[in-house]
């Protein structure tokens, strides 16, 4: 919204932050940090977290983009499908969140009784890695004009270093969370409050 809407929208905040190292003749003092500064103990770490997850996690996003039709039909034909495609991200994506039975068929529910069915869930891969001028790539580039607020989890998918996240725009405010993953704001919604409250 902050690509397409800055007039319109006050402050952003990212949880998941997808950003790039900063580079010398776009943000020099960043690239400087970046190069000449050590990172936190979150930072050294979150190297060997993304490195695994863009080598052994990514298939799903391969998928999603390119063929997100083709997998729409099989998840929609199978409820044991939906339930496996889920749950697997569920698990693996959290900081160990106790998941009832009721939390995984609630969201489980949720992409099979849709009227949109649960193929509409990935049609955004594919809508994002094939638009050039408004696509995840472009939205992981700076965007001036608005606030941007992040907030880093310890089992997020991706992480990255603080001077990574503030290529993004003008940041206004950071916080590192003990815990959370993917789903942060289901994971520890506190979190996620205190960070909008701020």
């Amino acid at each position: 919204m902050s690509l397409l809407y800055p007039r319109s929208v006050r402050a952003a905040h990212i949880n998941m932050i997808r950003a790039h190292a900063p580079a010398l003749f776009s943000n020099p003092i960043l690239y400087l940090q970046h190069k000449f500064l050590p990172y936190n103990a979150r930072e050294k770490g979150a190297a060997g977290r993304s490195n695994r997850f863009a080598t052994e996690g990514r298939g799903y996003s391969n998928i999603q983009s390119t063929k997100p039709q083709t997998l729409g039909y099989a998840l929609a034909d199978s409820p044991t499908g939906l339930l496996a495609w889920i749950y697997e991200k569920l698990h693996g994506w959290t900081d160990e969140y106790p998941w009832t039975d009721d939390e995984i068929l609630t969201w489980v529910s949720v992409y099979w009784f849709s009227t949109a069915g649960p193929a509409a869930s990935l049609r955004i891969y594919y809508e994002s890695s094939h638009d050039t001028q408004h696509g995840r790539v472009r939205s992981e580039l700076y965007i001036p004009k608005v606030p941007l607020g992040l907030s880093y989890f310890p089992k997020e998918l991706t992480l990255v270093p603080k001077t990574w996240g503030r290529t993004m725009g003008p940041v206004v405010f950071e916080s590192e969370s003990e815990r959370g993953g993917h789903f942060a704001a289901w994971e520890c919604p506190e979190a996620i409050v205190a960070d909008l409250r701020t």
